[in-house]
């Protein structure tokens, strides 16, 4: 099995919902649809309040290159525009949709394979920036974008990262189990898209079923091939995955594409194939809800918008706790939810409901030189070098040692004896560069 070949850490999987099949659930009553779905600009509102919308209509378009299209994930009337927080807290734009639970629900009719065949490459990128699709894995970068290298720069293999080692997700596993042909027909698409002939699909080995699904899925399309992953966190970094599959190392500043490669996570994938197959843009998603102490864990296929709070009542409503945390994501990577009323955006791939000890920070202690940050480390970083000169201030320092290619992990965090909030620390440092402009 292949594997990237620095640091990384075998944290619990906690993978209490693999076995929950894809719920698709009940249209809410309202949907809040953040205008900001992109690690770019907000998207500019096409609509106003008072007007009626319809299932997969533009309802706010893209507002500069890495911004994304916003579209309607069900038909209703748009109650009003207004600042919304979003799931850490922040004022966001947002349009508000009362949703109509009379409307008909929109058939999605395949196109002819006739006229999928006979797309460009230019037509397909095209379908895909239209649609409103980003990187669902939770990066949020527009996907049209990644497709359009800088000039110079030629991909000549497909990366689809089907990893998922991050903690208590399994929305990817269960989506590889249920629609393996349209993840690898969006596989072939963005293959046609960036001119390759071939693609790798990385799966780490403990999720067997979607090794088995996606190998039988692979089979109907020449160059695609689905790779086995040793279960090591973080795997699906988009650095380490390239390491593992090619045998290629991302230079330090570069982007995926300077050594040929261009990854994108299978839920992207599967959108690419609902965009152009089916015309239907990016409106909802399969994300896990999650959590030790919740009484119905399970995979849900919501629209965009749905408030998470809906998402947790699906899945047992939050336990009667005085200390509780709601994390977006997984327990390595993901953040903080502030508001659990703020809704869900296109790069949420799960809620994960923590209370009692699991959210227990132990009291730091003093760092006892033993090394384990620097083994974990998959960027072959200094993390103890790093909280040291944050602490200091010595921000110029911090960059000269290279803290701004730290993938921010956790892995660090994970194994430090002393309990040192080593990636706290290390986002600090990052911040205060970019602030800067050093």
């Amino acid at each position: 099995m292949k594997t990237f070949k620095i640091g990384g850490i075998h944290p619990d999987a906690a993978k209490l919902t693999a076995a929950q099949p894809i719920h698709i659930i009940d249209d809410p009553d309202v949907l809040t649809l953040m205008l900001g779905q992109s690690i770019g600009k907000p998207a500019k509102a096409v609509v106003k309040a008072g007007d009626i919308v319809a299932q997969g209509q533009l309802i706010a378009e893209a507002d500069g290159v890495m911004s994304a299209n916003v579209h309607a994930p069900r038909a209703g009337k748009v109650s009003k525009l207004a600042k919304v927080r979003n799931p850490q807290g922040y004022w966001s734009d947002a349009i508000i949709i009362d949703v109509d639970h009379t409307a008909d629900p929109v058939e999605y009719v395949p196109m002819d394979a006739a006229e999928v065949e006979a797309l460009d490459s230019g037509a397909i990128i095209d379908a895909i920036r239209r649609a409103g699709i980003v990187g669902m894995g939770g990066a949020a970068f527009p996907t049209a974008v990644k497709l359009t290298p800088p000039q110079g720069m030629v991909p000549d293999v497909l990366i689809i990262n089907g990893a998922e080692c991050e903690p208590y997700l399994t929305c990817d596993d269960r989506l590889m189990r249920e629609e393996p042909d349209g993840i690898v027909r969006g596989a072939h698409l963005l293959m046609r898209a960036i001119g390759v002939s071939r693609c790798m699909i990385g799966i780490e080995h403990n999720k067997p079923e979607a090794i088995s699904a996606m190998s039988q899925a692979a089979q109907a399309f020449e160059g695609i091939e689905v790779v086995t992953l040793k279960t090591k966190y973080p795997q699906g970094g988009e650095k380490q995955l390239i390491t593992a599959l090619t045998g290629r190392e991302v230079p330090s500043g570069q982007l995926p594409v300077s050594v040929g490669a261009i990854v994108d996570n299978v839920a992207t994938a599967f959108a690419v194939y609902e965009a152009v197959y089916l015309r239907k843009p990016l409106i909802e998603r399969v994300l896990t809800v999650t959590g030790l102490d919740l009484e119905h864990p399970g995979n849900f296929r919501a629209p965009i918008g749905t408030a998470l709070s809906h998402l947790i009542n699906l899945a047992g409503g939050c336990p009667e706790s005085a200390e509780l945390k709601v994390v977006a994501g997984g327990p390595m990577m993901g953040r903080a939810v502030k508001d659990t009323d703020s809704p869900s955006v296109k790069a949420t791939s799960g809620l994960l409901v923590l209370d009692g000890k699991a959210i227990e920070r132990p009291a730091e202690q003093n760092c006892i030189r033993c090394g384990r940050c620097l083994n974990a480390c998959p960027m072959g970083l200094e993390p103890y070098l790093f909280i040291a000169q944050a602490r200091r201030q010595m921000w110029p320092e911090m960059k000269q040692n290279f803290v701004m290619d730290c993938i921010e992990c956790g892995s660090c965090s994970w194994s430090c004896p002393a309990h040192k909030p080593l990636l706290d620390f290390i986002k600090l440092g990052k911040l205060e560069i970019r602030k800067r402009k050093l």
